[in-house]
């Protein structure tokens, strides 16, 4: 039972997709940073056990004492493992590769898929004014991302504008409906987001005809395009909104959280 002296929870949105390269991450983390630029406070849960997320935003392994996985194994509190970022507004809960083994030792857990969920509703987390929790998903259907779902409003799926990109889209919707016919009945699909697209290539444009036609109003407007500036700003540990603040690429994401904030303001007005 929800306590009503406490301050609303944020909106927790899982970015995930079990298919590897999709740009999940690249999205977590420059949605999260083009988010914090229009003045929300914004948490980024690395759950990914390639603790991408972590690194693109400039954690280092050596100074990641408790992460992800002690939130979820160890009931570490959660001021422990929150870290500030270079992005003001933006903070980091980090992974690390002991992320790996959270799958089998989760097992033997009676509440096993309830456990982010639990964590991310510590008494702690009023303390920082959250208006959303992005979480950054395994490119699997693992247990974490079960976590994830169960934890979560919505799932925002990134969907790489190549072929047979529509096909993974099955099972993670199985996956998505299973959750909502259990553990949360109220888990929804943010929104599909095409990633990686190339209007010059005609594969790009059918992925997009395709998934128009498929998934209808789920398909955001914006478009995330094939961007050099996307790809060079990991290594400098920086999203591209700071890296390169008017790419095409930054330009896009700053498109996506906006549309993604008039949908949901729209949705509850």
């Amino acid at each position: 039972m929800s306590d009503p002296t406490r301050p609303p929870m944020p909106r927790i949105i899982s970015v995930a997709n079990q298919k590897g390269g999709v740009g999940k991450t690249t999205t977590a983390i420059n949605l999260g940073a083009a988010l914090a630029e229009g003045g929300y406070n914004v948490l980024l849960v690395d759950l990914d056990p390639q603790g991408n997320a972590s690194t693109g935003l400039g954690s280092l392994p050596e100074d990641r004492e408790f992460t992800t996985y002690d939130l979820l194994l160890d009931d570490t509190d959660l001021s422990k493992v929150i870290q500030t970022t270079t992005v003001e507004g933006l903070l980091l809960a980090p992974s690390t590769t002991d992320l790996s083994s959270a799958d089998i030792e989760m097992m033997s857990v009676e509440k096993r898929s309830f456990l982010l969920y639990d964590a991310l509703r510590q008494p702690a987390i009023d303390a920082y004014e959250l208006d959303f929790i992005l979480i950054d998903c395994p490119p699997s259907l693992s247990l974490l991302t079960v976590n994830a779902m169960v934890a979560s409003d919505s799932v925002l799926i990134p969907l790489q504008s190549e072929f047979f990109a529509l096909e993974g889209l099955s099972q993670l919707m199985l996956t998505v409906r299973e959750v909502r016919q259990g553990a949360n009945p109220d888990l929804r699909i943010e929104g599909v987001v095409l990633t990686m697209y190339d209007g010059r290539n005609n594969l790009s444009q059918q992925v997009e005809e395709d998934a128009r036609q498929t998934l209808g109003g789920l398909v955001y407007q914006t478009i995330v395009p094939r961007n050099v500036r996307i790809s060079e700003a990991p290594s400098f540990s920086m999203p591209v909104i700071a890296y390169e603040p008017m790419s095409k690429g930054a330009i896009a994401y700053r498109k996506l959280a906006q549309e993604m904030v008039e949908k949901a303001s729209m949705a509850t007005a």
